[in-house]
């Protein structure tokens, strides 16, 4: 008797189990077609096309170098930027590991520049200049470059 009620109550459940699984699937098949390949294909631009290789980007922060003077100048001339670095999620480690090469580099690149050239000098002028700092220090070196690009975060010349 136990045992019967017991096989009653698993009947019980299964069926219940099967109406609901059954009116999920007619639901779903109710939508409209475009509908659902519209959906289907929204659910794929999701996903990353890079996947590991996705873009992170690595902050070089408050690189400050005084510019070289003029004979005839007497106050003393700053340039401040943040950079910004464009890594790939493998490679994002190794360039945390370079971070402090990445800002002597910039510093070295940056303090030659006297403060006339320096006002002058546009955003992307100052980026082409310290990435090409950055691959000329990497290909002396021997070494793979941990990361695509450096960009400007921050510029302040004063």
């Amino acid at each position: 008797m136990k045992n019967m009620k017991l096989v009653i109550a698993f009947l019980v459940v299964a069926l219940v189990g099967a109406g609901v699984a059954g009116g999920a699937v007619w639901w779903m098949s109710k939508k409209n077609p475009k509908e659902a390949s519209a959906s289907a294909a929204a659910e794929t631009e999701k996903v990353p096309e890079t996947g590991k290789k996705s873009r992170r980007y690595l902050t070089v922060e408050k690189v400050i170098v005084m510019l070289k003077r003029s004979p005839t100048d007497t106050e003393s001339h700053y340039l401040s930027t943040d950079l910004v670095v464009t890594t790939t999620e493998e490679q994002e480690k190794h360039c945390k590991d370079h971070l402090p090469l990445l800002r002597s580099i910039a510093v070295r690149a940056l303090s030659s520049y006297p403060m006339e050239k320096a006002q002058t000098m546009t955003v992307e002028q100052i980026t082409e200049q310290l990435n090409r700092a950055f691959d000329a220090e990497y290909a002396s070196e021997k070494a793979e470059k941990p990361f695509s690009e450096v960009m400007l975060g921050k510029l302040i010349i004063e």
